[in-house]
């Protein structure tokens, strides 16, 4: 047998067996081999290893994978790995674009911890901004699904119109909202004036600021994705099971609890994640709308970030608040995957 190659034991359909080797000739076959062909030799090539293949069709079927997926791999790995590492890196250095990298090792963090005077405050109102738009907007895009589940008529049109508001884009949706806020020509305090209320003062007023800015998420999220992502869930809930709760007697109530909600839990799951991942990078709204403003009431992480990376040009600093951010963001995502142990139920458990 030539170097390099490995025999295999071949199962056949009558219990006898034969052996053939890596490159697929055959040695002793008292009989029709079949396709399934088992390893049993205690030495495999590296690769086979490595992709955990066990047979040659295996093999030479992950190795034509892999070759169709090279040229995502490898824009993986040039656009998307290497700037991840550079960031990295940066993160321990002084950099403004200007000079060479100056490594500094841990003193970007420890100037974020316990320098930056506007790093915790903007992190803190991040955090109520997502605590309030995330278990509104998740249970309002539930609540709309459930409604444009029923079968009513026109609900068509009506999918069409709560979605169109999520097409609107970030900046045009913040400068039409900031010209519908304005606190003199606005139509919002005209509509409040004409029935003798005092309007406010909206992103002119500190206290109104972000949650008018939670008004304007709100608005553009109940209906959007998520509102069909839920659509999508409901209507893979399989109608036997509501038939066997109506046997049972169970109402609506019962019905949605029971069988409603442990079947779309995965999809619940999945909302929930992004929507906390999208609440917490929230950036474009605040940054054209009031640019962080009145007295820095809507400056959340994102813009502090952005503001000290492209307008102050510290690279390095940045670099080190965008990890900090990452790895927030990781530690909640896998928090929440920990607690979705105990209410996410899965086809077939």
């Amino acid at each position: 047998m030539e170097r390099g190659c490995y025999r295999f034991s071949t199962s056949l359909p009558s219990g006898q067996t034969g052996q053939r080797d890596c490159c697929g000739e055959e040695i002793a076959l008292s009989s029709m081999s079949v396709p399934e062909v088992i390893v049993t030799r205690r030495r495999r090539p590296w690769l086979a290893k490595v992709l955990r293949c066990n047979t040659v069709k295996e093999l030479r079927e992950s190795l034509w994978g892999m070759a169709f997926a090279s040229p995502w791999l490898l824009g993986l790995c040039i656009f998307v790995m290497g700037p991840i590492l550079a960031s990295l890196y940066l993160s321990l250095t002084r950099y403004d674009i200007v000079s060479t990298p100056e490594l500094i090792g841990l003193g970007n963090y420890r100037r974020a911890f316990f320098e930056d005077s506007l790093m915790w405050p903007s992190l803190g109102r991040t955090f109520r901004y997502a605590m309030t738009v995330v278990p509104i907007g998740v249970a309002g895009s539930l609540t709309l699904a459930l409604l444009l589940n029923q079968g009513y008529r026109f609900t068509s049109l009506y999918r069409t119109l709560y979605f169109l508001p999520s097409l609107t884009p970030s900046v045009a949706l913040a400068l039409l909202w900031t010209w519908l806020y304005h606190p003199q020509l606005g139509p919002i305090n005209y509509g409040l004036r004409a029935i003798g209320l005092p309007g406010p003062g909206w992103f002119s007023s500190t206290t109104w600021a972000l949650p008018a800015m939670i008004i304007i998420s709100l608005w553009g999220w109940l209906g959007g994705t998520q509102m069909l992502i839920f659509l999508a869930g409901l209507q893979g809930v399989p109608q036997e099971l509501y038939d066997a709760a109506n046997v049972d007697g169970a109402n609506r109530w019962h019905k949605f609890a029971h069988v409603t909600l442990p079947m779309i839990s995965p999809t619940l799951l999945f909302n929930l994640i992004m929507g906390v991942i999208g609440a917490l990078k929230v950036f474009t709204l605040a940054y054209v709308a009031t640019s962080g403003g009145p007295a820095r009431a809507t400056w959340f992480y994102a813009l502090h970030l952005y503001t000290v990376t492209f307008q102050y040009y510290e690279m390095g600093y940045g670099a080190a608040l965008a990890w900090f951010f990452a790895f927030i963001v990781i530690l909640i995502t896998l928090f929440q995957f920990r607690l979705s142990r105990q209410w996410v139920f899965y086809a077939g458990e």
